[in-house]
């Protein structure tokens, strides 16, 4: 009773190349067709963090208007809602919790006091730091 120590075709286990090239050609058809809904998203996502971020900054700006009386000056700019400015007797502040947000694409947000388009303008220049521009490359402002 000897035993043949070869082993038969079938107890060999393993994937071929080519079982592997099928999976990495769906694989890659699968991410060409998610990865652009998603990264599409991502930029809708951005674009709402901004108009939240310019909300709640304009919810400050009106909470530092009723206690001082008029909005902070340009060359006081967003700081004066953390920071009193040294000629505001009236401050109460801070009138955000933290620190001044950047917007979404790491950039300082633009105000301006008197407004060209509302009482003061308040925006970020979207992804693409420039003005003008379409979707996420268009500004984010206080005014639309």
């Amino acid at each position: 009773m000897k035993r043949c120590l070869r082993s038969s075709p079938r107890a060999q286990h393993g994937f071929t190349l080519l079982e592997l090239l099928v999976v990495l050609v769906v694989l890659g058809l699968l991410a060409g067709i998610v990865a652009p809904k998603y990264f599409a998203q991502l930029g809708r996502s951005e674009v709402k963090v901004a108009k939240a971020q310019i909300e709640g900054l304009s919810k400050a700006l009106d909470l530092y208007r009723l206690e001082v009386g008029h909005y902070p000056s340009t060359e006081q700019g967003l700081q004066a809602l953390v920071t009193a400015p040294s000629d505001e007797a009236k401050w109460t502040g801070p009138y955000i919790q933290k620190k001044l947000p950047l917007d979404p694409w790491g950039r300082a947000y633009s105000y301006r006091y008197p407004g060209e388009n509302a009482e003061y303008d308040l925006l970020s220049m979207g992804k693409d730091g420039q003005p003008g521009g379409d979707g996420e490359n268009a500004e984010v402002t206080n005014w639309q």
